[in-house]
């Protein structure tokens, strides 16, 4: 990474219905990452999102 690189620290993290884990996104903002997180969980199906902070520890 260079110093030109945007840097996108907060991750939107899936998990199925199985307990694994994926990785959605990384973004700037923890509040662009918790909306991304909001609109996928209202959709009403059966996996869970959260927002975690690159190096941190779980947000949501």
């Amino acid at each position: 990474m260079n110093d030109s690189s945007p840097v996108l620290p907060w991750l939107v993290i899936r998990q199925d219905d199985n307990g694994n884990c994926y990785r959605v996104g990384r973004y700037a903002t923890e509040g662009e990452a918790q909306q991304i997180a909001d609109t996928l969980d209202v959709r009403g199906q059966k996996q869970l999102y959260w927002v975690e902070r690159i190096g941190g520890t779980t947000v949501y």
